[in-house]
C-alpha cells in the first residue's frame, strides 16, 4: 500500500543507514503492530538523544537482537510520534533547548502524524536541507 506524507506526497525514505522504520525498510510507515507509531521522520540531535536517554529510551546504545545499530546526531530515524511530542512539550514547559525537538523530515514523514500534530507545528520544526 502507498502512503503519503505530510504534505500530500508519496512518502519518501527516512534513512536506510541507518535502516528505520518499524519494519527496517527505510519508511516511517503505518503498521498495526506498531504500537509506538514510529511515523515521524526526524534528523537527531546531541540534546534529543540525551533527553529520550533521560526518559528511559536510549537511542544511543546498539541493540543487535533489536537490529538497532544506535543513534548519533545527524542520523535520520523514524520516531515515535509521542516521544517527539514529549520533547516539543519540555521545550516549550522546561524551558530546555529549543535543539531538544529534533527537526523534521516533512518529505518522509507519514500524514497519519497529522491526528496528532498540526501541520503548521511540523512545518515550524522542519529540517532545512543544506
Amino acid at each position: 500500500m502507498d502512503e503519503t506524507n505530510v504534505l500530500g506526497e508519496p512518502l519518501e525514505p527516512c534513512s536506510t543507514d541507518p535502516e528505520t522504520g518499524f519494519e527496517r525498510d527505510g519508511h516511517c510507515r503505518c503498521h498495526p503492530q506498531d504500537r509506538g507509531r514510529h511515523e515521524l521522520c526526524a534528523m537527531m540531535t546531541e540534546e534529543f538523544l540525551t533527553f529520550s536517554a533521560d526518559r528511559g529510551n536510549d537511542l544511543m546504545t546498539p541493540r543487535p537482537e533489536l537490529e538497532f545499530p544506535g543513534l548519533d546526531p545527524g542520523d535520520r530515524w523514524c520516531l515515535c510520534v509521542g516521544r517527539w511530542v514529549e520533547a516539543l512539550e519540555a521545550v516549550r514547559n522546561q524551558h530546555i533547548p529549543e535543539t531538544t525537538v529534533p527537526p523534521v523530515i516533512l518529505a518522509a514523514t507519514n500524514e497519519s502524524v497529522l491526528d496528532t500534530v498540526p501541520l503548521e507545528t511540523l512545518q515550524a520544526h522542519a529540517y532545512d536541507e543544506p
